[in-house]
């Protein structure tokens, strides 16, 4: 079968140097839509569940929270651990399946499990967090007012700003999973009740909470029809401002006269509980929020769409507000690349000048580099093809040595029976049906050692593979990388390069 290929591609350079340079062109096409990152994602395949409960102790939402929801999910198949952390008022249930799970398959199955689990009625309803991974954090910026405009906005002017306005458009932004609100102050409408009104009232607490759960709401009835026209009946009861809360009815004295919310409590502004703060560069407090990629999503591509949808943001923001971000996976990602870019130049050109000094032949020495090009983009397609991302593990391990091994073999066999055979003693060019032929013998002859040399390659990387896990996912992608630039192509591509004529004693 090689030997057929050899005779092929000596026979047929026109073919094959078309195909080469498809090849070329669909290579760079596969290079373009490369997923690249600083460092390959060890995040294992996890689905969180969390469930708030602000009146609960750590107890209580251990027993009445999260067991039940441990229990609920205990049968889904795939399921590898799950483990579990209950605080004051927090139930955070991470739930680890099979690294072969589908993420989006694993979501459905927790979400089916959730609608039967019976929890505390002081519980708020359980979520999935985003569907992101450990290193999903590509983006985090500030929302601050520029200067002379410090007295303007307070904290909870920053708050809503980056909730309202900025976190909502990042929400639809490509690969974007989710975007954390971080800092200021989340503005509340407060009912602080008055105990001595309250008391005089004849009312209880449970009093308030009744009246403004019931009060606060639209409601929909049928239609009246009239004549031609159809007209239909809603009542509108949400509050609109705090003027409209205090109005609220509590309920209604004897002789008829009615108790409103303003009578027993003082509606006010306010904050929720606030557990820390964001502070930058010594200036103060601000708002901020983290963007967060999607999983398996190329973050370069992300952070381009993030950046770009950023700058149309900053169009819509109240004046004296500006979005400054203080964190970019770019430069990190660059950084790699960039050291990726360095050695593998320097690897190539180390290459290039062992082979003219030990073929002793420039055109040689070029025709066994030119593996080197054409092997990155085969394994490029390649890594497209099984989801490998580029990164300093896929693409920082590679070892050109390896990739021209096979080619050396054969070019080398090529030039060492041209230099010592007696039939091209004296003569100092070949014809080209002689250097065909040479080149078909030659090669035949040799690539049962160059493909053994493969071999042997590829085995030595068969341990890594079949790692699993972390390690998997750290050390894989370079072992795979690596098995797929030692392709069998390089074995016949320099087939492509024999001339006319060949000077024997060059």
């Amino acid at each position: 079968m090689l030997n057929k290929i050899i005779r092929f591609s000596v026979e047929n350079k026109l073919v094959i140097g078309i195909f080469m340079l498809l090849w070329i062109v669909y290579g760079t096409y596969e290079l373009t839509q490369l997923p690249v990152d600083a460092v390959p994602d060890i995040t294992n395949n996890q689905v969180q569940v969390i469930t708030t409960a602000p009146s609960l102790g750590a107890e209580d939402v251990e027993r009445l929270i999260t067991f039940p929801i441990e229990q609920a999910i205990s049968n889904i198949p795939g399921l590898k651990e799950s483990r579990s952390m209950s605080r004051f008022g927090l139930s955070l249930v991470t739930i680890v399946f099979d690294d072969g799970s589908d993420v989006y398959w694993a979501r459905q199955q927790v979400t089916e499990c959730l609608t039967q689990v019976e929890i505390d009625q002081n519980a708020n309803k359980p979520q999935l967090a985003p569907a992101t991974t450990g290193l999903g954090e590509i983006y985090q910026y500030v929302v601050k007012p520029k200067d002379g405009y410090e007295k303007k906005y307070s904290l909870a002017d920053l708050r809503t700003t980056q909730d309202w306005i900025v976190r909502r458009q990042l929400l639809g932004t490509p690969g974007v999973a989710d975007v954390s609100t971080f800092g200021g102050e989340l503005k509340q409408y407060e009912v602080a009740v008055i105990p001595a009104n309250l008391k005089a009232m004849n009312l209880t607490i449970s009093d308030v909470f009744t009246a403004l759960s019931r009060n606060n709401q639209n409601t929909g009835g049928a239609y009246i029809e009239k004549g031609p026209s159809v007209l239909y009946i809603r009542s509108v009861g949400l509050a609109g401002s705090m003027s409209d809360i205090g109005k609220i009815v509590v309920k209604n004295n004897s002789n008829g006269t009615p108790v409103l919310i303003s009578h027993v409590a003082e509606v006010r502004l306010g904050s929720a509980i606030r557990y820390g703060a964001l502070t930058m560069a010594g200036k103060g407090e601000l708002a901020g929020g983290i963007v967060m990629m999607l999983t398996g999503g190329n973050s370069s591509e992300v952070i381009k769409n993030v950046k770009a949808r950023v700058a149309e943001i900053q169009k819509t923001l109240p004046e004296g507000l500006e979005i400054e971000p203080f964190l970019d996976r770019t430069k990190m990602v660059n950084n790699a690349i960039g050291t990726v870019e360095h050695n593998l130049i320097e690897g190539a050109l180390i290459v290039v000048l062992i082979l003219v000094i030990f073929l002793g032949n420039l055109r040689a020495g070029l025709i066994v580099a030119s593996v080197i090009p054409l092997s990155m983009l085969f394994a490029i397609a390649m890594m497209n093809l099984f989801g490998v991302s580029g990164n300093l593990m896929s693409l920082g391990a590679l070892d050109f040595g390896l990739i021209v091994d096979g080619a050396v073999i054969i070019v080398e066999a090529i030039l060492h029976h041209m230099h010592f055979s007696k039939k091209y003693a004296l003569i100092d060019r070949v014809s080209q049906q002689e250097m065909d032929a040479e080149v078909s013998g030659s090669a035949s002859r040799m690539m049962n050692a160059a493909v053994f040399g493969q071999i042997i390659i590829l085995i030595v990387y068969l341990p890594i593979l079949s790692l699993s896990g972390i390690e998997g996912k750290m050390f894989k992608p370079m072992a795979q990388t690596v098995a797929f630039c030692s392709n069998w192509c390089i074995h016949f591509v320099t087939n492509l390069h024999s001339d006319d004529q060949f000077h024997v004693h060059q």
